[in-house]
C-alpha cells in the first residue's frame, strides 16, 4: 500500500528521525488521538482512548500527591533543623539572666518569631524585683492559676501541652507594648517538677498563619521539653 504524505518533506523527515519527540509531547499526542477518533466516526467507542484518559488522570493525581509529600518532607526537615539550632543556643548560657536575654534575642530570631515570653507563676509579687524589671521584655510573673486560664481561655479541662491559635490581638499582660501586633501564638505549658508552680512559654507572631490549630505540635513539644528541663536547673 503506497502512502501519499501530506506533510512537508522536511517536517516528515524530522518526525521520522525523532519519533520519541512526538511521543513525549502530551499536546501533540492529544491532537493525534483526537484526529484518530474523528476519523473513526461518532458511532465507534474508542475504549483504548478512554483507558488512556483515565490513566493520565490517575498519573496527574499521583504526581500531585508525590509533590505534596516531598514538599511536606522538606518543610518538616527544615522545621526540625530550626528547632535543633534553637535548642543548641539555649544550652550555651551559663547564667540565668543571659539565658533569658538569649531567649528573647537569638533564640527568637532562629525560630523566626516576633516575640517570645516566659511566664512564671509565683505566690509573691515580683514586679519590684530589679532583675525581673530588667527582663520585662521576655519575663513576666503571674499569680497561681494564670497559666491554665490563659491557655484554656477559661474552658474546663486540662490544657494541652502545646496550644496553637490565631489572635485578633495579643494579651497586654503577656506581650506588653507588642500586643497590638500579635496575630497568632503558640502556648507551651511548662512543668517544672513536683511541688513547683507551672510556667508558660508563649511564642507570638505578626503572621496570622504561622501558628494555627491545623499545624503539628511535635517539634514544639520537644522544644518545650528541653526548655523546661533547662529551667529546672536554674530553679533548683
Amino acid at each position: 500500500m503506497s502512502s501519499s504524505p501530506k506533510l512537508d518533506d522536511s517536517l516528515r523527515a524530522a518526525i521520522i528521525a525523532r519519533p520519541d519527540a512526538i511521543l513525549e509531547d502530551r499536546d501533540v499526542m492529544h491532537a493525534l488521538i483526537d484526529a484518530n477518533e474523528r476519523s473513526m466516526g461518532g458511532n465507534i467507542i474508542d475504549l483504548r482512548g478512554i483507558a488512556m484518559e483515565r490513566l493520565e488522570a490517575r498519573l496527574d493525581r499521583l504526581e500531585d500527591t508525590h509533590r505534596s509529600v516531598i514538599a511536606a518532607a522538606y518543610e518538616n526537615l527544615a522545621g526540625t533543623n530550626i528547632i535543633h539550632r534553637a535548642i543548641l543556643r539555649l544550652l550555651e548560657p551559663m547564667e540565668f539572666e543571659v539565658f533569658l536575654r538569649d531567649l528573647g534575642g537569638e533564640v527568637a530570631e532562629i525560630l523566626r518569631i516576633d516575640a517570645i515570653r516566659l511566664v512564671l507563676e509565683s505566690t509573691e509579687n515580683g514586679t519590684d524585683d530589679p532583675a525581673i524589671s530588667r527582663l520585662d521584655n521576655v519575663l513576666a510573673v503571674a499569680e497561681p492559676g494564670f497559666v491554665d486560664r490563659y491557655v484554656s481561655h477559661g474552658r474546663p479541662g486540662q490544657p494541652r501541652p502545646v496550644t496553637l491559635r490565631q489572635l485578633q490581638r495579643g494579651s497586654d499582660r503577656v506581650y506588653g507594648a507588642a500586643a497590638d501586633w500579635m496575630r497568632s501564638e503558640a502556648c507551651l505549658r511548662l512543668d517544672f517538677g513536683l511541688g513547683r508552680l507551672p510556667g508558660l512559654l508563649v511564642m507570638g507572631s505578626e503572621d496570622p498563619h504561622q501558628f494555627t490549630p491545623q499545624h503539628g505540635t511535635d517539634l514544639l513539644a520537644f522544644f518545650a521539653g528541653v526548655f523546661e528541663r533547662r529551667m529546672r536547673l536554674w530553679l533548683a
